[in-house]
């Protein structure tokens, strides 16, 4: 089983990337495969967030002891 995502990794992962593309440095094949990989980050940090919301909801049935 892997860990899951670091969201401050990813997030630092989505900038660099980010900067790469404002340079103006790459050539189309290289950008085209740096926003696919920007994509699967955001994939993968939508899913981290999904599932880190679904484990704050509370349990239906359960009453809290707060």
């Amino acid at each position: 089983m892997t860990d899951p995502p670091d969201l401050d990794a990813l997030a630092t992962d989505l900038q660099a990337a980010a900067q790469r593309l404002r340079a103006g440095e790459l050539d189309p094949e290289q950008a085209a495969e740096l926003v696919d990989e920007c994509a699967r980050l955001a994939a993968r940090a939508a899913t981290e967030l999904e599932r880190r919301a679904r484990a704050a909801e509370p349990v239906p049935g359960q009453d809290s002891l707060l």
